[in-house]
């Protein structure tokens, strides 16, 4: 229930936002639309006036007029209705309901949508009584292929976005029809003040496999949307929270959000970032919330003996997860004392990476059978490129003709091989999305129809790769490394790394040069390490023999 867009009165309205009295005052097609003599809105007239005017005149006559029954003396008052007294609709009267429009499938000419207009002025219209009623929203009630788009200045600015959607993002017919259905069904009986909420139409849109975003997208530009769903990270961290004691997820709960939002004095942490913090302390609160009820009950004891329980790397990171939760904890009263005070954790060395078999990069190159596999697979072997930057790589960054290649904001030369797989992946791209707007070099089919990157999970669906995305851009600069005989300068130059990083890789090839079986890949004759000087390109580094062009075609 909510307010006729045409007589302002509130109760039962239909399709096109108006109530029974009001239809069938347009229905016969006897009233024209136009500029109403007293009230000056554009509406069906009888008589160069509107249905409320006539309403107010006659309501103006039975107060003022010596004979109220007397229809001849109605026409006066008319010119004089300076305001309008609001009522309920169909309150005396009993009216047949109105006609309702064909469904889909129905035999008829195809209509236009309605044209482009612009929002109702807020001034004289009535606002909703009830704002906390829930919605039902539900599809066959109109059919734009067969009958026009209901009258609806609201919907006629949001079908007016969708066409322009669809012709800046390359909407396909059937998308931009779904798209239209979807704000039929929504802003129908939309008016002035009123909301739409994500969680009323969410299931009916997903129920159907509509386009949920874009609906999104044309609501959130009109201001009328309101976006309740739970926030992803809260879900998350209570289903991450159950199994721990009350008090002690209470307080858990108030250190993650810290870290994910901010707070004073401190800034909001990336989202891995919180969630590796959660997932580190989680083993540690699940042991000690079936012995303890708050965080205060823990010890240094306790602490020390589940560092115990494991090694290496993975314990470093916890004490660094346990040392920010206690810290907080320390800061806000929480606690008492910091069980994590004055426990030292050496840091372990770090690792020796040793390089790739030529086992390994074949399985990599037989699992890479599409050509944004091989695209993805090129730039981490030949460019070092991580996932982040391959995710971000833009249309703009590549010069097919000038062949160079833009990668976090480093421009090199494009290599024969990268050049061949980035034209295979541009020439699939063109054929499967030819009209899309995306700026990314890296499209799917959902981002196919945005102007967003692709999504992390995007790289986890290349295929059964042995040796990640991230394992062959470590294997590609330690090659580097070992080419150039560990000359932390000449990493810096060619990679962009910072000192401790390319100290990092020098000092690795350093320590594979010191040993014979080092010299050579895992799998192949021992060969002597080539000169730098002859080998060692000053923008491009050295080149992937191994890798060859013909390996990827």
């Amino acid at each position: 229930m909510t307010s006729c867009v045409e007589c302002l009165a509130w109760g039962l309205t239909y399709a096109q936002g108006v109530c029974t009295a009001c239809y069938n005052f347009s229905a016969d097609g006897r009233h024209p639309v136009g500029d109403c003599g007293a009230c000056h809105r554009r509406m069906p007239l009888k008589d160069d006036y509107c249905r409320l005017c006539w309403c107010q005149a006659v309501e103006d006559r039975a107060v003022t007029a010596d004979n109220p029954r007397d229809k001849a003396v109605l026409a006066p008052y008319l010119p004089q209705v300076r305001y309008h007294q609001l009522f309920l609709a169909d309150l005396y009267h009993r009216h047949k309901p109105p006609h309702i429009p064909a469904r889909r499938g129905a035999k008829g000419p195809r209509l236009e949508p309605a044209a482009f207009a612009s929002r109702l002025r807020p001034d004289g219209v009535q606002l909703i009584m009830f704002t906390d009623l829930l919605r039902t929203y539900r599809y066959g009630t109109i059919d734009l292929r067969s009958v026009a788009p209901p009258n609806n200045s609201w919907l006629s600015w949001a079908l007016h976005l969708s066409e322009a959607m669809s012709e800046t993002h390359g909407f396909s017919p059937a998308t931009r029809r779904a798209l239209n259905r979807n704000l039929v069904m929504l802003l129908a009986n939309h008016v002035d003040g009123d909301t739409v909420r994500v969680s009323e139409f969410h299931d009916v849109l997903r129920g159907r496999k509509a386009g949920l975003v874009h609906v999104i997208d044309v609501l959130s530009r009109m201001g009328v949307l309101v976006d309740d769903r739970p926030n992803v990270f809260d879900t998350w961290l209570e289903t991450k929270l159950a199994d721990l004691a009350p008090g002690i997820a209470a307080q858990v709960e108030r250190w993650a959000h810290l870290l994910r939002h901010g707070g004073p004095r401190r800034p909001p942490r990336r989202p891995h970032t919180a969630l590796g913090y959660v997932y580190g302390v989680r083993p540690a609160l699940l042991e000690w919330s079936s012995r303890y009820q708050h965080l205060r009950e823990v010890t240094r004891d306790d602490v020390l003996a589940h560092l115990d329980t494991v090694r290496g790397n993975q314990r470093h990171l916890i004490m660094v997860t346990l040392r920010s939760l206690f810290g907080w904890a320390k800061r806000d009263g929480v606690i008492f004392r910091n069980p994590c005070a004055r426990i030292r954790i050496t840091k372990p060395p770090p690792p020796i990476w040793q390089r790739l078999s030529r086992e390994e990069i074949a399985a990599v190159l037989e699992a890479a059978t599409t050509p944004h596999a091989k695209l993805c697979i090129v730039l981490a072997a030949v460019h070092a490129a991580r996932r982040g930057h391959i995710q971000a790589l833009r249309l703009d960054d590549v010069d097919l003709g000038n062949r160079r290649i833009s990668i976090d904001g480093r421009t090199r030369p494009l290599d024969e091989l990268t050049h061949q797989v980035l034209i295979e992946w541009l020439d699939h791209r063109r054929r499967r999305w030819p009209n899309t707007a995306n700026p990314y070099v890296l499209i799917n089919k959902s981002t196919a129809l945005r102007t967003v990157a692709v999504s992390p999970n995007f790289f986890r669906r290349l295929g059964v790769v042995p040796a990640k995305l991230e394992r062959l851009r470590i294997d590609r600069q330690l090659d580097e490394a070992i080419t150039c005989g560990g000359d932390p300068l000449h990493m810096a130059a060619v990679f962009g790394l910072a000192e401790p990083t390319a100290i990092r890789y020098a000092t690795n090839a350093q320590q594979l040069l010191a040993h014979d079986h080092a010299t050579a890949r895992p799998g192949s004759l021992p060969t002597q390490v080539p000169t730098p000087q002859n080998e060692v390109d000053p923008h491009l580094g050295s080149t992937r023999k191994h890798l060859g062009s013909n390996e990827l075609r």
